[in-house]
């Protein structure tokens, strides 16, 4: 196996250094031949996250005057949502999209990285998680994860902040935790999953294109999924009613892309800045993207499908921050790097958090003046 891998990556490499020639008369050709990649992600066509994963390739190709062309293909397209990062690696398809916490059966810490859940237990919202990754050790410690922790051969980025995800789709509503731990809950895969069990809630993982099939043979009661409008592009109102807009398990949720790193060295070293400079303008974009069409969906979710709208139950946070403490710290005594990572985003929050917590209390209370005075 491992002389079949050395041979796919020496083939990629030969592949893209050839297209990446400029030399006298070869630059005709490479504006001719453009260099191709194909980006499997974990998301299916219909999602909203898939059109803004079109929208960075798009981006790349225009910055790049045609010389990069990247094919965006859905979930299941070559290999399952779960099995992307080995694809990437082993050269089976040049680029994915997922989230590392889909990896965390590779490595506890996978999660910290795209949904540190409670914000780490320390109470980060997804901007200050962004912040951690662009302005603290979070990139640094991100580009490690990969290298030397899982040892693949992968250039990550990040590049959609789409959180907080909903609690998520019930049958019938809840009023305390009590009432959650009566059901079978679909959760995303690892410590998140280990959270919920801490609670005393049944957590199953699944991947979105199981949820629907699930819920209707009666595997599971209730899901979580990503948000309102990628929740009804799922079509999970048709199977519930009850939606929780409030979730801790992925307060914070960052989509990655990952580009073989074989094929991303072969690449001229503008053509890699362009795919930096695309991860932070998609980072932006999904940030405007996320309000408007999650708001505009939640309008249509209850106005023309009669779904009930509700606040998470209020002994819900404490319980859910107090759980997220007990299996991080247990996982920090268990893993050099996974303490790591963990105390350098608690480190940062006790920095960021008490800043960032009152400017979010203006924006709450200027909106709900605002629905006060215009109600």
């Amino acid at each position: 196996m491992p002389g079949i891998r050395k041979a796919v990556r020496l083939a990629l490499a030969g592949l893209v250094g050839l297209a990446a020639l400029t030399g006298a008369g070869l630059g005709a050709l490479a504006q001719e031949e453009p260099i191709k990649l194909r980006l499997q992600a974990a998301v299916p066509s219909a999602s909203i996250y898939y059109e803004l994963l079109q929208r960075y390739a798009e981006r790349i190709g225009k910055m790049s005057n045609g010389r990069v062309a990247i094919e965006v293909l859905p979930d299941g397209a070559i290999v399952p949502a779960f099995e992307i990062l080995d694809a990437v690696d082993q050269g089976i398809v040049e680029a994915g999209y997922a989230w590392t916490h889909y990896w965390s059966g590779k490595h506890p810490a996978a999660g910290l990285f795209s949904n540190p859940m409670a914000g780490a237990g320390s109470g980060m919202d997804q901007l200050s998680h962004v912040a951690w990754l662009l302005e603290g050790d979070g990139n640094a410690l991100y580009r490690r994860f990969y290298a030397e922790v899982l040892g693949a051969d992968v250039e990550p980025f990040m590049v959609q902040p789409m959180g907080p995800d909903p609690l998520g789709w019930f049958a019938r509503p809840i009023e305390s935790v009590a009432d959650f731990q009566k059901l079978k809950y679909r959760s995303p895969p690892g410590i998140t999953g280990e959270i919920f069990k801490e609670m005393g809630i049944a957590a199953v993982g699944l991947p979105g294109g199981e949820i629907v099939p699930s819920a209707q043979r009666g595997v599971i009661d209730a899901a979580e999924w990503i948000g309102p409008a990628d929740d009804l592009n799922l079509g999970l109102n048709a199977v519930w009613k009850n939606y929780y807009l409030q979730g801790l398990h992925q307060s914070t949720d960052v989509g990655e892309v990952i580009v073989n790193k074989t094929v991303f060295d072969g690449l001229p070293p503008d053509i890699q800045e362009m795919f930096r400079t695309a991860a932070l303008a998609s980072m932006a974009e999904t940030y405007a993207f996320n309000v408007a069409r999650n708001a505009q969906a939640i309008v249509k979710l209850r106005d023309e499908f009669g779904v009930q709208i509700h606040d998470t139950p209020a002994d819900f946070f404490p319980e859910f921050v107090r759980a997220t403490n007990v299996v991080l710290d247990r996982h920090a005594a268990e893993d050099p790097f996974f303490k790591e990572v963990l105390e350098s985003q608690r480190s940062f929050a006790k920095v960021a958090v008490p800043y960032w917590t009152k400017i979010l209390d203006l924006y709450s209370n200027l909106g709900n003046a605002a629905l006060q005075t215009n109600n």
